[in-house]
């Protein structure tokens, strides 16, 4: 099975809260609310460590990104 690279999730567990989730390395999961951010990999691996910050950083906007355009898709839909 193929994944989106990002997917939107959200649960009534906690209501107010809207989450992003990337499936590829490094998997996470960002709190769009609060930037709070969940690793599922090793970050610890053979990567720079000041590349790895680049690569974090560009991740996360991407996130935001994705968030922004789907909202955007979202408000064009009639439901």
């Amino acid at each position: 099975m193929e994944l989106p690279r990002f997917l939107l999730a959200d649960t009534t567990e906690l209501p107010d809260e809207m989450f992003v989730l990337h499936t590829e390395y490094p998997r996470f999961l960002i709190n769009l609310v609060n930037d709070e951010i969940e690793w599922f990999d090793d970050l610890s691996k053979d990567e720079e460590e000041d590349e790895m910050v680049n690569i974090i950083a560009h991740l996360i906007e991407e996130a935001n990104k994705f968030y922004e355009k789907e909202l955007e898709n979202y408000e064009k839909e009639d439901f």
